[in-house]
Protein backbone atom coordinates (compact mmCIF):
# COMPACT_ATOMS: atom_id res chain seq x y z
CA UNK A 1 0.00 0.00 0.00
CA UNK A 2 1.45 3.36 -1.02
CA UNK A 3 2.33 5.73 1.79
CA UNK A 4 0.24 8.83 2.37
CA UNK A 5 2.62 11.76 1.82
CA UNK A 6 -0.09 14.32 1.09
CA UNK A 7 0.82 16.79 3.84
CA UNK A 8 3.26 19.07 1.95
CA UNK A 9 1.11 19.04 -1.21
CA UNK A 10 -2.02 19.86 0.77
CA UNK A 11 -0.27 22.78 2.46
CA UNK A 12 1.10 24.06 -0.87
CA UNK A 13 -2.36 23.93 -2.45
CA UNK A 14 -3.85 26.04 0.34
CA UNK A 15 -1.01 28.55 0.10
CA UNK A 16 -1.36 28.77 -3.69
CA UNK A 17 -5.07 29.45 -3.30
CA UNK A 18 -4.39 31.98 -0.51
CA UNK A 19 -6.47 29.95 1.96
CA UNK A 20 -5.40 30.16 5.59
CA UNK A 21 -5.35 27.21 7.97
CA UNK A 22 -8.06 28.89 10.04
CA UNK A 23 -10.16 29.65 6.97
CA UNK A 24 -10.06 26.07 5.69
CA UNK A 25 -10.83 24.71 9.17
CA UNK A 26 -13.85 27.02 9.49
CA UNK A 27 -15.14 25.92 6.09
CA UNK A 28 -14.56 22.26 6.98
CA UNK A 29 -16.22 22.65 10.39
CA UNK A 30 -13.25 21.59 12.51
CA UNK A 31 -10.44 23.09 14.60
CA UNK A 32 -7.47 24.84 12.98
CA UNK A 33 -5.10 22.53 14.87
CA UNK A 34 -6.59 19.49 13.15
CA UNK A 35 -5.93 21.01 9.72
CA UNK A 36 -2.43 22.04 10.81
CA UNK A 37 -1.74 18.41 11.80
CA UNK A 38 -2.55 17.35 8.22
CA UNK A 39 0.50 19.33 7.03
CA UNK A 40 2.77 16.77 8.70
CA UNK A 41 0.61 13.65 9.06
CA UNK A 42 -1.14 13.96 5.72
CA UNK A 43 -4.82 14.29 4.86
CA UNK A 44 -6.70 11.38 6.52
CA UNK A 45 -7.62 8.59 4.12
CA UNK A 46 -11.33 8.98 4.79
CA UNK A 47 -11.09 12.70 3.86
CA UNK A 48 -8.86 12.29 0.79
CA UNK A 49 -11.52 12.13 -1.93
CA UNK A 50 -13.51 15.11 -0.71
CA UNK A 51 -10.47 17.30 0.00
CA UNK A 52 -9.20 16.48 -3.50
CA UNK A 53 -12.57 17.44 -4.98
CA UNK A 54 -12.63 20.74 -3.08
CA UNK A 55 -9.11 21.60 -4.25
CA UNK A 56 -9.74 20.32 -7.81
CA UNK A 57 -6.85 17.84 -7.88
CA UNK A 58 -6.48 14.12 -8.50
CA UNK A 59 -6.79 12.24 -5.19
CA UNK A 60 -3.99 9.78 -6.09
CA UNK A 61 -1.65 12.67 -6.85
CA UNK A 62 -2.55 14.37 -3.56
CA UNK A 63 -1.96 11.16 -1.62
CA UNK A 64 1.28 9.94 -3.23
CA UNK A 65 2.54 12.65 -5.59
CA UNK A 66 2.22 10.23 -8.50
CA UNK A 67 0.12 10.56 -11.63
CA UNK A 68 -1.44 13.71 -12.99
CA UNK A 69 -2.20 16.60 -10.67
CA UNK A 70 -5.37 17.68 -12.45
CA UNK A 71 -8.64 16.01 -11.54
CA UNK A 72 -10.01 13.98 -14.49
CA UNK A 73 -13.06 15.52 -16.13
CA UNK A 74 -16.27 14.07 -17.47
CA UNK A 75 -17.55 15.54 -20.73
CA UNK A 76 -21.18 14.54 -21.19
CA UNK A 77 -22.88 15.80 -24.36
CA UNK A 78 -26.51 16.78 -23.97
CA UNK A 79 -29.11 16.07 -26.60
CA UNK A 80 -29.04 19.70 -27.72
CA UNK A 81 -25.33 19.47 -28.53
CA UNK A 82 -24.08 21.38 -25.48
CA UNK A 83 -21.29 19.96 -23.31
CA UNK A 84 -21.47 19.86 -19.53
CA UNK A 85 -18.27 19.41 -17.50
CA UNK A 86 -18.08 17.87 -14.04
CA UNK A 87 -15.29 16.54 -11.87
CA UNK A 88 -15.15 12.77 -11.93
CA UNK A 89 -14.07 12.66 -8.29
CA UNK A 90 -17.21 12.93 -6.18
CA UNK A 91 -19.09 15.17 -8.61
CA UNK A 92 -20.22 13.11 -11.60
CA UNK A 93 -23.50 13.91 -13.22
CA UNK A 94 -24.80 13.03 -16.68
CA UNK A 95 -27.19 15.13 -18.70
CA UNK A 96 -29.64 12.71 -20.31
CA UNK A 97 -31.60 15.50 -22.01
CA UNK A 98 -31.89 19.25 -21.44
CA UNK A 99 -34.56 18.70 -18.77
CA UNK A 100 -33.17 15.72 -16.77
CA UNK A 101 -29.95 14.99 -14.94
CA UNK A 102 -28.59 11.63 -13.72
CA UNK A 103 -27.01 12.01 -10.28
CA UNK A 104 -24.50 9.57 -8.74
CA UNK A 105 -25.41 7.28 -5.86
CA UNK A 106 -23.34 7.01 -2.70
CA UNK A 107 -23.54 4.17 -0.21
CA UNK A 108 -22.11 2.90 3.06
CA UNK A 109 -19.86 -0.09 2.48
CA UNK A 110 -17.33 -2.10 4.54
CA UNK A 111 -13.67 -1.06 4.48
CA UNK A 112 -11.27 -3.50 2.85
CA UNK A 113 -9.37 -3.72 6.14
CA UNK A 114 -12.37 -5.29 7.84
CA UNK A 115 -12.80 -4.93 11.61
CA UNK A 116 -16.44 -3.99 11.09
CA UNK A 117 -15.55 -0.52 9.81
CA UNK A 118 -17.44 1.15 6.98
CA UNK A 119 -17.09 4.25 4.82
CA UNK A 120 -19.22 6.14 2.33
CA UNK A 121 -18.26 5.81 -1.35
CA UNK A 122 -19.83 6.20 -4.77
CA UNK A 123 -21.68 3.21 -6.23
CA UNK A 124 -20.82 3.22 -9.96
CA UNK A 125 -23.71 0.89 -10.75
CA UNK A 126 -26.47 3.20 -9.53
CA UNK A 127 -27.80 6.65 -10.38
CA UNK A 128 -31.07 8.54 -10.08
CA UNK A 129 -32.67 10.83 -12.64
CA UNK A 130 -34.12 14.13 -11.41
CA UNK A 131 -35.65 17.01 -13.35
CA UNK A 132 -33.21 19.85 -13.85
CA UNK A 133 -35.99 22.24 -12.75
CA UNK A 134 -35.98 20.69 -9.24
CA UNK A 135 -32.32 21.61 -8.77
CA UNK A 136 -32.64 25.05 -10.34
CA UNK A 137 -35.61 25.94 -8.15
CA UNK A 138 -33.58 25.24 -5.01
CA UNK A 139 -30.33 26.68 -6.44
CA UNK A 140 -28.57 23.32 -6.27
CA UNK A 141 -25.63 23.03 -8.65
CA UNK A 142 -25.74 19.71 -10.55
CA UNK A 143 -22.12 18.94 -9.70
CA UNK A 144 -22.91 19.24 -5.97
CA UNK A 145 -25.91 16.87 -6.03
CA UNK A 146 -25.64 13.21 -5.04
CA UNK A 147 -28.11 10.54 -3.92
CA UNK A 148 -28.22 7.83 -1.27
CA UNK A 149 -30.65 5.46 0.42
CA UNK A 150 -32.30 6.16 3.76
CA UNK A 151 -31.32 3.29 6.06
CA UNK A 152 -33.41 2.46 9.12
CA UNK A 153 -36.55 3.91 10.69
CA UNK A 154 -35.08 6.91 12.52
CA UNK A 155 -36.80 9.37 10.15
CA UNK A 156 -40.10 7.44 9.85
CA UNK A 157 -42.82 8.38 9.12
CA UNK A 158 -41.33 11.33 7.26
CA UNK A 159 -38.66 9.52 5.24
CA UNK A 160 -39.19 5.78 5.23
CA UNK A 161 -36.50 3.08 5.31
CA UNK A 162 -35.28 2.44 1.76
CA UNK A 163 -36.27 5.83 0.38
CA UNK A 164 -33.93 7.60 -2.02
CA UNK A 165 -32.69 10.99 -0.82
CA UNK A 166 -30.95 13.72 -2.84
CA UNK A 167 -28.19 15.69 -1.13
CA UNK A 168 -26.75 19.12 -1.90
CA UNK A 169 -23.07 19.06 -0.95
CA UNK A 170 -22.92 22.78 -1.63
CA UNK A 171 -24.88 23.43 1.58
CA UNK A 172 -23.10 22.03 4.63
CA UNK A 173 -23.64 24.96 6.98
CA UNK A 174 -26.19 23.95 9.60
CA UNK A 175 -29.57 25.65 9.44
CA UNK A 176 -31.47 24.60 12.56
CA UNK A 177 -34.20 22.05 11.90
CA UNK A 178 -33.17 21.21 8.34
CA UNK A 179 -32.42 17.63 7.27
CA UNK A 180 -28.82 16.73 6.44
CA UNK A 181 -26.85 13.66 5.42
CA UNK A 182 -23.80 13.06 7.59
CA UNK A 183 -20.98 10.56 7.66
CA UNK A 184 -20.49 9.46 11.26
CA UNK A 185 -17.36 7.35 11.68
CA UNK A 186 -18.04 5.76 8.30
CA UNK A 187 -21.81 5.42 8.81
CA UNK A 188 -24.23 7.23 6.51
CA UNK A 189 -26.97 8.93 8.57
CA UNK A 190 -29.93 11.19 7.74
CA UNK A 191 -30.96 13.55 10.57
CA UNK A 192 -32.37 16.90 11.54
CA UNK A 193 -29.43 19.03 12.70
CA UNK A 194 -29.32 21.84 15.26
CA UNK A 195 -26.39 23.98 16.32
CA UNK A 196 -25.31 23.89 19.94
CA UNK A 197 -23.23 26.40 21.99
CA UNK A 198 -19.48 25.99 21.52
CA UNK A 199 -19.83 24.65 17.95
CA UNK A 200 -21.61 21.56 19.20
CA UNK A 201 -24.19 19.63 17.21
CA UNK A 202 -27.57 18.08 18.01
CA UNK A 203 -28.81 15.17 15.88
CA UNK A 204 -32.58 14.72 15.96
CA UNK A 205 -34.70 11.93 14.47
CA UNK A 206 -38.27 12.27 13.23
CA UNK A 207 -38.98 9.01 15.05
CA UNK A 208 -37.84 10.46 18.37
CA UNK A 209 -39.70 7.84 20.41
CA UNK A 210 -37.23 5.16 19.31
CA UNK A 211 -34.28 7.41 18.54
CA UNK A 212 -33.60 10.08 21.21
CA UNK A 213 -31.60 13.23 20.46
CA UNK A 214 -27.82 12.91 20.26
CA UNK A 215 -25.60 15.80 21.33
CA UNK A 216 -21.94 16.06 20.34
CA UNK A 217 -19.42 18.59 21.59
CA UNK A 218 -16.70 19.97 19.34
CA UNK A 219 -14.07 17.46 20.48
CA UNK A 220 -16.48 14.57 20.00
CA UNK A 221 -17.36 15.71 16.47
CA UNK A 222 -13.72 15.36 15.43
CA UNK A 223 -13.00 12.25 17.49
CA UNK A 224 -16.01 10.42 16.05
CA UNK A 225 -15.32 11.69 12.52
CA UNK A 226 -18.69 13.41 12.10
CA UNK A 227 -18.77 15.17 8.75
CA UNK A 228 -21.75 16.89 7.15
CA UNK A 229 -22.16 15.63 3.58
CA UNK A 230 -24.89 18.10 2.66
CA UNK A 231 -28.48 19.26 2.87
CA UNK A 232 -31.21 16.76 1.94
CA UNK A 233 -33.42 18.59 -0.55
CA UNK A 234 -35.52 15.75 -2.04
CA UNK A 235 -36.64 12.26 -1.15
CA UNK A 236 -38.90 9.51 -2.44
CA UNK A 237 -40.97 7.32 -0.18
CA UNK A 238 -42.47 4.00 -1.25
CA UNK A 239 -45.87 3.09 0.19
CA UNK A 240 -45.66 0.46 2.93
CA UNK A 241 -48.38 -1.69 1.37
CA UNK A 242 -50.47 -2.17 -1.73
CA UNK A 243 -54.16 -1.37 -1.10
CA UNK A 244 -56.58 -4.26 -1.05
CA UNK A 245 -59.27 -3.82 -3.71
CA UNK A 246 -62.69 -4.82 -2.29
CA UNK A 247 -65.28 -7.04 -3.98
CA UNK A 248 -62.83 -9.07 -6.04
Amino acid sequence: MRKNTSGPRFKALLEAANISTTGFAKFWGTEAQNVHNWYTRGVPAYRMEEVSRLLSVNSEWLKTGEGTKESPQLHAPASNGDTFDAQSVGGIYTVTNPNDIDLPFFKETPLATGAGKTHVIQDPEQSIRLPRAHLEKLEVRPGDAICAHMIGNSMAEHIEDGSVVAIDRGLTQVVDGEIYAIEHDGMLRIKYLHRMPGNGLRLRSHNSAEHPDEIFRTAQIDEQRIHILGWVFWWSTLSKRRPVVPFL
